[in-house]
């Protein structure tokens, strides 16, 4: 489609015709669904990005500016947006749904631990952490376990950032208190 017609359109939409949308999504929805597809890999996320992506420009035509470049560009970089927004979306929902317990997986401190000599080390770990505050150990497994920001922890248990950040250092605390010898400790 050439420039001025792509302009028409976009004029059309503004003025809220459907029609003109229909003509748009005709063009260019194949390609705005591969595009889709190559960054999440499942066809009906890639059908509601394509969905998506004609919906935005329905609301939001007149974002394009013909000055800085090519539709075709502008709408693919929406339509990668808009689908990376989704993937990283889907991605926080998983780690929050299959949050790492170290009840479930003792494999992850088994893991770090791999002498059989440190069998006390491992046990005294998997202890000290039952002795902690449910929301200490929660953010502790996200963070060291699931390698999880500060951040991404916050928004997967729906706390203030502060508060995470609190938990993370109050729990890593206690973790020391009940790890140290009382030697140790007094230093």
């Amino acid at each position: 489609m050439n420039p001025q017609a792509i302009a028409e359109l976009l004029n059309r939409i503004q003025q809220e015709d459907d029609s003109a949308l229909s003509e748009l999504y005709d063009q260019y929805s194949r390609l705005v669904y591969s595009v889709a597809y190559q960054v999440l890999e499942n066809q009906q996320d890639a059908e509601e990005v394509t969905q998506d992506a004609f919906l935005r420009i329905w609301n939001k035509s007149e974002l394009f500016d013909a000055d800085k470049g090519k539709f075709v560009s502008w709408l693919l970089t929406l339509t990668k947006r808009i689908a990376i927004d989704k993937l990283r979306h889907k991605q926080r929902a998983s780690r929050v749904q299959n949050p790492v317990s170290l009840d479930e997986k003792e494999y992850l401190w088994e893991t770090t631990l791999v002498d059989d000599d440190n069998s006390e080390l491992h046990s005294t770990l998997q202890d000290a952490l039952r002795e902690l505050p449910s929301e200490y150990r929660e953010a502790l497994q996200l963070a060291y376990f699931k390698g999880m920001t500060h951040k991404e922890i916050a928004e997967a248990l729906d706390r203030p950032l502060g508060t995470v950040k609190s938990h993370i250092r109050q729990g890593m605390e206690k973790l020391r208190a009940v790890w140290l010898s009382p030697e140790q400790r007094k230093e």
